[in-house]
């Protein structure tokens, strides 16, 4: 339907102005330099339009209803029945690229790793810019500048856009229904709506002020701050948050607190006071109140980053010293000051100990009610949906996927070896700057033999391990949400071009299941086809630990409220 309508739109003949019409915006307090360069909709209801300053060439649609703009409005395009109330100003540039193009410092705060914002950018072309920046120096070289220049949106308010009692905005493409209300400052940006008619996401509220940014089917709320972001679809920052140099990409909520240098990959969250997300890469977070890292050691600036694996949470106060990478679903508490690398122990609670060491419990959380109550709960939440609007980000949502369960299976190896070593004085055996004891290992081992059976269960559910064809088993990397092989890795990072890669990430989208049973086939060797008879056992094994802990918490949650009553 929106299509429709600006096709429609740009079919229309705007004239100029006759005398009489100049004589009668004129009595209504409206100014401008040369009224030739007016032109309108002959359906312009101009009893609609006072207290206006026109700067430059400025074409109205009908509809348009313009009051009480003292510092000026365009050189730009008003698309139909907009509304542009009681705003400071309203002004373009020529030759303004409306922040799109923007260099976006996340991880390594001094611009190593950079990503260019554009419409449209997915968390995996964003992820692959930062992570592998040679992709984007050396095989995007020749493409990239004519790709961002092609989409620089023009000079315009699109159609059935509201804009009210707001500060000055400079060099801000807006696009079709959209709400600005009560903006402080808006410059050098781009507002796009996606959805379908009726159906839009996108608000910027009351005392906002943004520079150098991208809004595509987000929202902006109360008292804002933002600088050199990409704000992406059904995101939503509010409450005197803060940010710069960072991008917010499907499903994210951030509230109250700070972010800097973070790239928040899909259904990311930081709702509280005093949290600060610096240098790092997350996906399906969870942030802690207090929550913090930091990534300048006072040596050569702020360049150090860390990745936070999908489903990671944080614990109030928690505290991380970058680098580090911390392994999928894994729950951080205390202090980390070693740098500690747990990829490889998903699942696990990390705790910090009075020096600032990491201990591990591999495996706890796989006992956690809540963990695939998760899985269900998040596609359910997905503001994109029933809005008719494309899908720039490729979320796999299953907690046990390839890339979790193939760690599980190194996990399994690792405590192997760990625990045929003795253990060091104070009892703990050492890995990657992070510390276990034996028993914890011993009863890891048995929590990810259970889940790696509870994933084939759902995987296969004839419960039998499909022939291999005896070829080695992919790898596979998560690559901002999206599951995927590195094979197909690999072929992206060979593409000249943002379209081929995209197709290319697509393909491996759409192909997920398939390459999924694949590598089943060629990863579970024989020690795990003689035990096939265990799937369902274990399955069941599985769930009745998870059901315990689910018993367990209404069981405590029962005592508080009796502890609580009058």
């Amino acid at each position: 339907m929106k299509a429709t309508m600006q096709t429609d739109q740009n079919k229309k003949t705007l004239r100029n102005l006759t005398e009489k019409e100049i004589d009668r915006l004129d009595k209504q307090h409206c100014f401008s330099d040369d009224w030739s360069l007016i032109t309108i909709d002959p359906e312009l209801d101009l009893g609609n339009i006072s207290h206006v300053r026109f700067i430059g060439a400025v074409q109205i649609n009908r509809g348009v209803r313009l009051r009480d703009i003292p510092g000026g409005i365009g050189p730009c395009n008003i698309g139909e029945y907009t509304r542009i109330e009681n705003v400071a100003s309203l002004r373009f540039e020529p030759g303004s690229s409306h922040g799109i193009g923007t260099k976006v410092n996340v991880l390594d705060e001094t611009g190593s790793r950079a990503v260019y914002i554009y419409p449209r950018l997915s968390a995996q072309i964003a992820t692959l810019m930062a992570r592998e920046p040679d992709w984007l120096n050396n095989g995007l070289k020749d493409t990239f500048k004519g790709f961002i220049e092609a989409r620089i949106s023009p000079a315009k308010v699109g159609s059935r856009t509201i804009i009210r009692d707001c500060g000055p905005i400079k060099n801000v493409s807006i696009g079709d229904e959209i709400t600005i209300s009560g903006a402080l400052k808006l410059e050098n940006g781009t507002i796009i709506n996606n959805a379908a008619h009726g159906l839009s996401l996108v608000n910027i509220g009351a005392g906002v002020v943004a520079e150098n940014f991208i809004v595509e089917d987000g929202t902006i709320g109360e008292k804002v701050g933002v600088k050199n972001c990409y704000i992406g679809q059904g995101t939503e920052l509010g409450k005197g948050f803060t940010a710069h140099d960072s991008l917010f990409f499907a499903n994210c909520v951030f509230e109250n607190g700070e972010a800097v240098s973070i790239l928040a990959g899909p259904y990311s969250v930081s709702m509280h006071k005093g949290t600060l997300l610096i240098g790092c890469q997350t996906s399906f977070l969870n942030a802690g109140s207090s929550s913090n890292q930091s990534n300048h050691m006072y040596k050569l600036g702020p360049i150090h980053w860390g990745i936070l694996e999908r489903g990671v949470k944080t614990s109030s106060g928690s505290y991380l010293m970058l680098g580090a990478k911390i392994g999928a679903f894994s729950l951080l508490m205390g202090s980390h000051k070693t740098h500690p690398d747990s990829s490889f122990f998903p699942f696990s609670y990390l705790f910090g100990d009075e020096k600032g060491a990491t201990v591990v419990v591999p495996a706890a959380m796989l006992r956690s009610c809540g963990l695939l109550r998760d899985e269900t709960k998040w596609p359910a939440r997905d503001k994109r949906l029933k809005r008719e609007i494309p899908l720039f980000d490729r979320i796999i949502f299953n907690v046990l996927n390839p890339y979790t369960v193939d760690n599980m299976l190194r996990a399994i190896d690792i405590i192997k070896e760990l625990t045929s070593r003795p253990a060091d004085d104070d009892l703990y055996v050492r890995h990657k700057g992070m510390k276990f004891t034996r028993a914890s290992l011993d009863r890891a081992k048995k929590f990810y033999t259970y889940a790696i059976f509870k994933y084939l269960s759902l995987t296969l559910p004839n419960g039998i391990i499909p022939d291999s064809d005896n070829k080695a088993p992919e790898d596979w990397v998560d690559v901002g949400g999206q599951i995927m092989t590195r094979s197909d890795l690999k072929k992206v990072l060979a593409s000249r071009s943002v379209k081929e890669a995209e197709d290319i990430l697509n393909h491996a989208f759409l192909s997920y299941r398939q390459e999924e049973l694949l590598w089943i086939s060629r990863r579970f060797d024989d020690s795990w086809r003689k035990r096939q008879e265990d799937i369902t056992y274990c399955s069941k094994r599985f769930d009745q630990i998870v059901e315990e802990d689910r018993e367990e918490y209404l069981e405590n949650l029962k005592r508080e409220d009796n502890m609580l009553k009058l």
